[in-house]
C-alpha cells in the first residue's frame, strides 16, 4: 500500500528536497506552500512517481491547517506521514530589538515554528486513531535545529521554537507509542538553502563552514535523506529521537 505524506513548507529549501526524498521513496506527497504555489507545483512535477499533490494556506491559521489536512486526505486518499519542517528566521536580537518589535517576533515565529506543528499533528493523529484501517505506520517528523541546543543569540524564539518542537516529538513518542505512531524529529546545522544564503555568501560565510570539521554547510539532501529514512525505514524503536544533521559541528 502507498504511503501518502505530507511535507509543509515544501515549495524551495529542505521541505522540496524532502518532498523529493519520500516521492523516490515510493511515497505519495502532498507538497505544501504557505503562497507561492507557483514554485509548489514545480517541485510536484519534478516528483519521481504520480499522484502527488499541491497543498497551500498560512499555517499560522488554525482553520486553514484544519483544511489543509482535509485536502491532502481527499486528494492522496490518506495521510500517513507527517513532516512539519515550515519555519521562519527572523533577527531580533534583545540588545537590538524594541519591545514591540521583540513581542511581534516572538508571536510570529512561535504561531509558525510551534503553534502550527502542534495543531497539523493534532489532526494528523485524530486522521490516523478514526481512518478505517486505524494508525499503523502513522509517523511524525519535525525538522527542529541545532539552534536549540546551541542557542541562537540573534533569534532567540527561533531557538526557542525548535527547542520545544524536539520536546513535542518526544512527548508525543510516548503519548502515540500505544498506537503504534512514531514521533522524532532532525536537528540540522546550517544549510546550503536560499535562506541561510546571504550569511553563507557574506564574509561571515567562511566562519559558519568552519563550525564544522567537514569544513562546509550540509545540502538539503543530506537532511531530507535523513528525514526520509525517519519516514519510512526506520525502526519504531527510533520513536522519540531527535537526530542531529550538523556534520559534527555541535556535538551534544
Amino acid at each position: 500500500m502507498t504511503t501518502c505524506s505530507l511535507v509543509t513548507g515544501a515549495s524551495r529549501g529542505i521541505g522540496a528536497a524532502v518532498a523529493h526524498a519520500l516521492a523516490s521513496a515510493g511515497h505519495r506527497v502532498a507538497v505544501h506552500a504557505g503562497r507561492d504555489t507557483t514554485s509548489a507545483e514545480r517541485v510536484r512535477d519534478a516528483l519521481p512517481g504520480t499522484g502527488h499533490v499541491v497543498v497551500s494556506g498560512d499555517l499560522t491559521s488554525p482553520e486553514a491547517c484544519e483544511r489543509v489536512v482535509a485536502e491532502v486526505v481527499h486528494g492522496l486518499g490518506d495521510l500517513d506521514v507527517l513532516v512539519n519542517n515550515a519555519g521562519i528566521f527572523n533577527p531580533h536580537p534583545i540588545d537590538g530589538t524594541d519591545y514591540a518589535g521583540w513581542q511581534q517576533a516572538w508571536r510570529a515565529t512561535l504561531e509558525l515554528n510551534l503553534m502550527a506543528p502542534a495543531n497539523l499533528t493534532w489532526l494528523t493523529v485524530d486522521h490516523l486513531l478514526h481512518r478505517e484501517n486505524g494508525p499503523a505506520g502513522g509517523r511524525l517528523i519535525s525538522v527542529g535545529s541545532r539552534g536549540a541546543y546551541r542557542g541562537e543569540p540573534v533569534t532567540p524564539a527561533y531557538g526557542a521554537s525548535k527547542a520545544a518542537l524536539h520536546a513535542l516529538a518526544q512527548s508525543l513518542a510516548v503519548a502515540l507509542a500505544p498506537h503504534g505512531i512514531l514521533a522524532a524529529a532532525v536537528a540540522p546545522g546550517f544549510v546550503d538553502t536560499e535562506m541561510a544564503r546571504e550569511i553563507l555568501d557574506s564574509p561571515a560565510g567562511d566562519g559558519v563552514r568552519a563550525q564544522s570539521p567537514f569544513g562546509r554547510v550540509a545540502t538539503p539532501d543530506e537532511v531530507a535523506a535523513t528525514v526520509a529514512w525517519l519516514a519510512t525505514d526506520a525502526p519504531e524503536w527510533v520513536s522519540g529521537t531527535v537526530l542531529d544533521v550538523n556534520g559534527a559541528s555541535y556535538l551534544r
